[in-house]
């Protein structure tokens, strides 16, 4: 009788060992899969600063074009109105 019982616990051992295995394996899995989707997420958020960055050097050199035109178009306009006033005298 004595050794019945430490059969039955030997059994009862391995099948809390084998479920252990296996649920330790599928929560391996599953902390894996949390980990690679938090990477994914700093990935893109790296990509989407990156992004904002180039848009925003984009806006500032278009910014200096559009005022650089206007600066030539306003000494133009200035140059055009001399010649008009030299005509005239």
């Amino acid at each position: 009788m004595e050794n019945g019982y430490v059969i039955l616990g030997i059994i009862a051992l391995l099948f809390l060992s084998m479920y252990g295995y296996a649920y330790l394996s599928t929560a391996m899995v599953k902390i894996k899969l949390n980990r690679d989707a938090k990477k994914e997420i700093e990935k893109e958020e790296l990509r989407r600063q990156r992004s904002l960055k180039r848009q925003e050097m984009i806006d500032e050199r278009v910014r200096k074009f559009n005022k650089r035109k206007e600066e030539i178009q306003h000494e133009l306009m200035l140059l055009e109105k001399m010649k008009t006033k030299q005509k005239v005298s």
